[in-house]
């Protein structure tokens, strides 16, 4: 059996995610997410968009998720940040 790993290079770089979850998350929550940005989609749904070191830190934000009772409909990893995007 083959294995593929992700490269030292892409480990070390945080990923820009979108977290799209169902109904609007209430503003008071907005510093509980720290730097991900909350946009209140007008069907409904909200998308968490930031930047995410690692997997844990990403567990660590769906589990903030699961704790509101927030259905998730979409985790989207778009891209690699740049040092200089950070």
């Amino acid at each position: 059996m083959s294995e593929t790993h992700a490269s030292t290079k892409d480990r070390d770089q945080p990923k820009l995610y979108e977290i799209r979850i169902k109904g609007h998350l209430d503003g008071r929550w907005a510093d509980w997410f720290g730097c991900m940005t909350i946009t209140l989609e007008d069907n409904g749904d909200t998308l968490l968009t930031g930047p995410v070191v690692d997997q844990a830190a990403l567990h660590g934000l769906l589990k903030k998720v699961r704790d509101l009772g927030m259905i998730l409909i979409s985790i989207q990893a778009v891209n690699n940040i740049s040092k200089g995007d950070r």
